[in-house]
C-alpha cells in the first residue's frame, strides 16, 4: 500500500515563485499539490473546498493578506495547518504571524529541504520555526511554541470585515470598487472607513496605506492615493 502523501495548497501572488514551490514540492514523493491562490481570499474558498493538510502562505497578498486569510481559514477548517512564508525578517511582522494560529513560519530565504521539513512537522501536528524566525521571538513565547499545538490566535482588533476594507483602500481602490468587491453597499464602506479611521487612530487614506505597508498586510510598492 503506497503512503498517504501530504496535500498542500500554495497561496502566494508571485506566479514565478508558486511555480518554483510547486516544482519543488513534486521533487518529493510524500507531497501532492493540490491547489494554488493568487491572493488571499481564493487561498479561503479554495481551502473550504478542497480541505488540504497543510497551506503554505504568504503574508503580503492582494485582496486579502495572508494574516487573516489565516485566521479565516482556520475558523471555517480548523484541521488545516498553515505554514507562513514572509519575506520579512524583523520582529514586528514574527509577531504579527504568531499571532495569526498559523503554526509554521519562515523566511522565503529558505532552502528546499527546509520548507519541506517545515510541512512535514506541521502535518504532523506540530509547530515549526525556521532558525532565523526562532531567534526573533522572545524566549517565553518560542519556549510555548515548541511544546507543540497550535497557538491560539489572539482576537484581532478589527473585525474580519474591517480588515478586507482595510486592506482595499490600502491597495487604492475606491469606495465604489470596494462595495463592488466585497458586496456590499456604499454607505457601509464609509461607515467602515469611519470606524478604521477611529480604531487605528489614524488620518485619512494615507494613514491607512502607511500602516497597512507597515504591518505587511500591503506590499511597500503600493501607491499612496489620497481619495
Amino acid at each position: 500500500m503506497s503512503k498517504k502523501r501530504i496535500t498542500v495548497l500554495l497561496a502566494e501572488d508571485h506566479t514565478v515563485v508558486r511555480e518554483g514551490f510547486r516544482r519543488l514540492l513534486r521533487l518529493e514523493d510524500d507531497f501532492e499539490v493540490v491547489g494554488e491562490a493568487e491572493d488571499g481570499r481564493q487561498a479561503v474558498d479554495m481551502v473550504k473546498k478542497l480541505r488540504p493538510a497543510v497551506v503554505v502562505m504568504d503574508i503580503a497578498m492582494p485582496r486579502l493578506n495572508g494574516l487573516e486569510a489565516t485566521r479565516q481559514i482556520l475558523r471555517a477548517v480548523p484541521s488545516t495547518r498553515i505554514l507562513i512564508l514572509t519575506a520579512h525578517s524583523d520582529d514586528a511582522y514574527v509577531k504579527n504571524a504568531t499571532e495569526s494560529g498559523a503554526v509554521g513560519f519562515l523566511l522565503k530565504q529558505a532552502s528546499a529541504r527546509v520548507l519541506s521539513e517545515g510541512i512535514r512537522e506541521v502535518n504532523k501536528g506540530n509547530v515549526f520555526l525556521g532558525p532565523f524566525i526562532a531567534k526573533l521571538l522572545p524566549d517565553t513565547e518560542r519556549k510555548s511554541l515548541d511544546r507543540g499545538g497550535r497557538p491560539k490566535p489572539r482576537k484581532a482588533g478589527l473585525t474580519s470585515r474591517e480588515m478586507e476594507v482595510f486592506q482595499l483602500i490600502a491597495e487604492g481602490k475606491a469606495n465604489k470598487q470596494i462595495a463592488a468587491e466585497l458586496s456590499i453597499g456604499m454607505k457601509t464602506v464609509e461607515r467602515h472607513r469611519e470606524h478604521l479611521i477611529e480604531k487605528l487612530n489614524l488620518h485619512g487614506t494615507a494613514g491607512l496605506t502607511r500602516h497597512a505597508i507597515s504591518a505587511g498586510i500591503v506590499e511597500s510598492s503600493v501607491q499612496l492615493t489620497i481619495v
